[in-house]
């Protein structure tokens, strides 16, 4: 992920650590990878009329390919 000026500069007066960013950067990267909400319920309701696992398994792919820390 590449920071604006901007960013670098707030980043650097909040004084946060390297361990910091790259924690930020899997939580953002985490959730753009998610379906949207919209897709994620469509997801549930057929999960739930077709007895399938549909939504849990796109959700545990988002979490195992980008891990927290």
């Amino acid at each position: 992920m590449e920071f604006t000026e901007e960013e670098l500069l707030a980043l650097n007066a909040k004084h946060v650590s390297a361990a910091d960013i790259k924690k930020e950067d899997a939580i953002n990267s985490r959730k753009n990878e998610y379906p949207s909400i919209e897709d994620q319920l469509d997801m549930q309701y057929w999960d739930s009329v077709n007895g399938t696992t549909t939504w849990k398994d796109a959700i545990a792919k988002v979490k195992t390919d980008n891990p927290k820390s």
